[in-house]
């Protein structure tokens, strides 16, 4: 089609507005079949605003031009009362259904003995599409009406709905069309879009669609057109009804689809003309493993026979045309009894309930558990132990229990709670205020946290044990040589040394490190206990607000949210972190084993105290052999000193390990005072002297 131009004035009479405005819904046609069924936009979004606001602007300027095939009456009309019952002139039929390969071999059998054909027959695959069937009706190519299947033989108007999709033309193009045409298709939302409904659902506080299928029919069958037209329905078309005799159909079902694209209606561009057995099981095959990757959900194929004239030679059954069979795929949703609900406990301490299912195939897989994901999602969805519940697995996703069947719910089934103490260690479980996460409190002493916990806690930035990988500590938590932090300080090298690939020499420098370890600071401490919620810079002003750890452990809620940075979930978190008995047990074997810090509470303020670095400006270079530079900054900043990391005028120290660099040359340079590391240490201990 050639585009129009873009811009144009509005015409001062009736002749010249008629035939712009039979311009603009083509060229509005032309874009929406380009961009909505193919994919492929030929003008960017605001050009084809511009070409709806001319269309608007025409229209207000002379109203006789609108009518209900104008793309301006696609935002929905009044709502209506109720939908009309409407019988279709041709029955809408189901179709057989194939469950394995033998049974496409007997149909295709069946097709050769009434046609009495030998040679390989040539059928049309697409996809079976999990939506809603609709029967479209045009009249001199107009739409006139559309209707759901409902029982084959009547179904449900709903073209006020059907018409504000822009899948779907309400005015054929091209020419040539016979004078009444139906054409039958699928109705879907695809995967994306059902998403975001979802998302906008729960967002207004609605009930959430089960998936793609209901979701269409719910649009569908709205009763207010402008709530359709908010969401996105898609058609692909796969058959046809009446057809006027005015009209020489091609002589195959694969040229009447090439018709029916050209005059503007949507067809599956996954459709493919197959030859034979084999060319319907290598399609059944191709599409099986694309299945996922679809932006929309289908249960199947869908194999009829190509040549028309045979399909009014091999006839129906009572209920199917014996032209024509669906062949499934393996099962996606199954029902089943929701026997419990198990706990789970992951490595950050965040409880997921777990369905206990009465086992049974889904998709090909035999399913016993299914996620729940968290209380909150159990309640909207009321799910509850007993029931008999909807459970979906798609591709290599995990399974899920979609829903209950509530048909069949017994009455007395109580709603379920999470647990209030962690099924692994017995601590107290809470809930953070502002998510929907469940969350064991015992951290340093729950097996399920246990490697996270370790891992964390050997850091760097934390008591940083260098040597102490996650591999090692795998192995040590495998072993169950290491079950708490405290363990780690009882370790011994020639144990150590008779793990694989750890010889002697790297056993004495991990225990050299877990023992360098113990001269530590308190932020480090703190922040190496793994409290939710609490990182390096909380960890800090806990530290040098309370000044101590045991005032710390006893401090209340009100004291908490006294301290910079610390808000109500942190307050919270650290309250129900030092509440549990078994985490103060392991910090008190910590302290047991060695682990130690300068004492804060004998820190004065910078500006009145007698240390020597009160309020002296210090920069730190080169490695330190009495621990890291992160520990002497603590201890200097604990002391009322500035650190940075940048030697100026201003610099009133520069501690300087082995192998200073550019920082100690400039620091001479500039005249700054250098200490190095026994200079600084003999300082430091003049300071608790």
């Amino acid at each position: 089609m050639t585009q129009t131009s873009l811009t144009f004035d509005i015409p001062d009479n009736l002749p010249s507005a008629t035939a712009q405005h039979q311009t603009l819904c083509a060229e509005i046609a032309y874009h929406n079949r380009q961009y909505y069924v193919l994919d492929d936009p030929q003008i960017s979004d605001a050009q084809y605003d511009l070409l709806y606001q001319q269309l608007l602007s025409l229209e207000n300027a002379f109203p006789q031009l609108i009518d209900s095939y104008s793309p301006s009456q696609r935002i929905g009309a009044a709502p209506i009362k109720a939908f009309a019952s409407v019988t279709h002139a041709v029955p809408m039929l189901s179709l057989d259904n194939a469950f394995s390969q033998q049974d496409l071999v007997d149909f295709q059998r069946r097709i050769h003995e009434r046609l009495n054909h030998q040679e390989p027959i040539e059928f049309i695959a697409e996809p079976k599409m999990d939506g809603l069937a609709i029967n479209i009706r045009y009249l001199k190519g107009k739409l006139w009406q559309a209707t759901t299947r409902g029982d084959g033989l009547s179904g449900e108007d709903v073209t006020h709905n059907i018409r504000t999709m822009r899948s779907v033309p309400l005015q054929l193009t091209g020419h040539d069309w016979p004078s009444i045409l139906e054409v039958r298709g699928e109705v879907f939302i695809s995967k994306k879009d059902f998403a975001a409904i979802n998302q906008q659902q729960q967002q207004n506080g609605d009930k959430v669609f089960a998936n793609p299928r209901n979701a269409a029919a719910g649009t569908l069958r709205q009763l207010d057109p402008r709530i359709t037209a908010q969401r996105p329905l898609s058609l692909y078309l796969y058959g046809w009804g009446e057809i006027s005799a005015d009209w020489q159909q091609p002589e195959t079902y694969l040229q009447t689809l090439q018709q029916f694209a050209e005059w503007g209606l949507p067809t599956n561009p996954a459709t493919q003309a197959v030859i034979g057995e084999q060319g319907m099981d290598d399609y059944y095959q191709q599409l099986l493993r694309q299945r996922e990757s679809l932006n929309y959900e289908i249960d199947g194929i869908v194999y009829k026979v190509n040549q028309i004239s045979w399909h009014r030679e091999l006839g129906f059954t009572a209920k199917f045309p014996r032209w024509a069979i669906a062949r499934k795929f393996p099962a996606q949703e199954k029902w089943t009894d929701l026997l419990g609900i198990d706990i789970q406990v992951g490595r950050t301490g965040a409880l997921t309930p777990v369905a206990r299912l009465q086992p049974v195939e889904v998709g090909g897989v035999v399913v016993s558990n299914a996620t729940l994901h968290n209380q909150d999602e159990i309640h909207r969805k009321d799910i509850r132990i007993g029931d008999k519940v909807i459970v979906r697995r798609a591709g290599d996703v995990i399974p899920e229990v979609v829903g209950p069947v509530l048909s069949l719910r017994q009455t007395d089934l109580a709603q379920f709670s999470m647990p209030s103490c962690c099924p692994e260690c017995g601590s107290e479980v809470i809930k953070e205020s502002d998510k929907a996460v469940y969350r064991c409190s015992g951290g340093l002493f729950c097996p399920a946290q246990r490697k996270r916990a370790l891992q964390h806690f050997v850091s760097r930035k934390a008591m940083d044990i260098v040597g102490l990988g996650d591999k090692l500590i795998d192995q040590l938590c495998d072993l169950e040589w290491v079950k708490h932090p405290d363990d780690l300080y009882r370790l011994e090298a020639n144990k150590l040394a008779s793990l694989e690939r750890m010889a002697q020499k790297s056993a004495d420098k991990v225990i050299a490190a877990i023992n360098a370890s113990k001269n530590s600071t308190l932020p480090r401490f703190i922040y190496a206990l793994g409290i939710p919620e609490v990182g390096e810079v909380t960890a800090k002003n806990l530290a040098y607000y309370f000044k101590s750890l045991e005032r710390l452990i006893e401090a209340d809620y009100d004291a908490l949210l006294k301290v910079d940075d610390v808000g109500e979930i942190v307050a919270s978190q650290v309250q129900h972190f030092f509440a549990q008995p078994h985490n103060r047990e392991v910090i008190e074997g910590l302290i047991a084993e060695g682990i130690h810090w300068p004492k804060l509470d004998e820190v004065i303020d910078s500006d009145t105290t007698d240390s020597l670095f009160a309020g002296k400006v210090v920069v730190l270079t080169g490695s330190l052999q009495h621990g890291t530079r992160e520990d002497a900054k603590a201890r200097l900043e604990a002391l009322g000193a500035k650190v940075t990391g940048s030697i100026s005028a201003k610099t009133d120290y520069l501690i300087a390990g082995e192998k200073a660099g550019s920082k100690l040359n400039k620091a001479e340079q500039l005249g700054v005072k250098v200490l190095n590391e026994e200079q600084f240490m003999q300082m430091m201990e003049s300071n608790h002297g």
